[in-house]
């Protein structure tokens, strides 16, 4: 009886084995041969057996009533008056890893794909952008005041001149009142065309910026100028996508799970401070690219 066990050998090396013993388990075959027939597969495994190794277990007639054969490198047979061991070799000559082509290829391979991950982790230019309104409607509401905040830290904010009565609600939130529109606003074009010139052409993002864009977008137009064409990045649904348990996706919700501090909610500057630095955050944890 022999059992021969192979680990990482070519399979056509096991498909021959299987012709003469039983594979009872991936890479151990059992069979009952002839000694020639056995010399003779072992002699085929040594040929064929690439990178791979083997061992040789038989029966035979000594004190031990088998004995073994291997192809290890860290192991050797040694006989001792009759009797076989296993001896560990040590200080053995070691292999260099690496020095193939194809080696240095996938080695490259890997450096390249280590420093596109750390370029997608680096932020490249994008401005934050938001506004305070006098309601939700864009058929009769109007833009307060617009903010911006650049990803290194430059800010812009405008208070817009509006000859109107801010509803007492929307001064209790924003803290805008119609004598600061009346004494610090700038017209309206002037202020979209300051905005058109301080974000230019770099991604914007947002909170929920489909509200922003459309009150943006329609005095624009008003305006008689061209809209922003600039690439959008909405952080509302990113979040709704990563984060499923919050109680609610406000931005201050989200602030705070985020571990942001926004000290003047409702302030356009301060509320597009506190989205430049949640885009940074999401940035960094891979879950927004820009």
């Amino acid at each position: 009886m022999i059992v021969i066990t192979l680990t990482k050998t070519p399979p056509a090396l096991r498909g021959d084995l299987t012709r003469w013993c039983q594979e009872i388990q991936t890479g151990v075959y059992v069979g009952d041969v002839s000694a020639r027939v056995r010399d003779k597969l072992w002699e085929r495994v040594q040929t064929n057996i690439g990178n791979g190794e083997a061992t040789l277990v038989y029966n035979t007639n000594n004190e031990q009533g088998y004995a073994f054969k291997t192809t290890r490198k860290s192991k050797q047979v040694v006989d001792l008056d009759g009797m076989l061991f296993v001896k560990h070799v040590v200080n053995q000559e070691t292999v260099e890893h690496g020095f193939s082509n194809a080696a240095k290829f996938h080695k490259a391979h890997k450096a390249e794909k280590m420093r596109a991950s750390a370029a997608a982790a680096k932020p490249k230019g994008f401005v934050a952008v938001d506004i305070e309104t006098t309601g939700l409607n864009t058929e009769t509401d109007q833009i307060l005041s617009i903010g911006a905040v650049k990803h290194d830290g430059t800010e812009f904010y405008r208070l817009i001149k509006q000859d109107i009565d801010v509803p007492k609600q929307i001064v209790e939130l924003t803290g805008i009142t119609s004598e600061m529109l009346s004494k610090e606003g700038v017209p309206l074009q002037d202020a979209l065309e300051e905005l058109t010139d301080f974000v230019g052409n770099v991604p914007i993002v947002g909170y929920n910026f489909r509200f922003d864009s459309a009150f943006l977008n329609r005095d624009y137009r008003k305006c008689g100028m061209q809209e922003l064409k600039n690439e959008i990045k909405d952080l509302l649904p990113v979040v709704k996508r990563k984060e499923k348990f919050l109680d609610n996706y406000k931005l201050q919700t989200v602030l705070s799970n985020y571990g942001i501090e926004n000290k003047v909610p409702h302030n356009a500057v301060s509320d597009a401070r506190a989205t430049k630095e949640l885009a940074m955050k999401l940035i960094k944890n891979r879950i927004l690219v820009i």
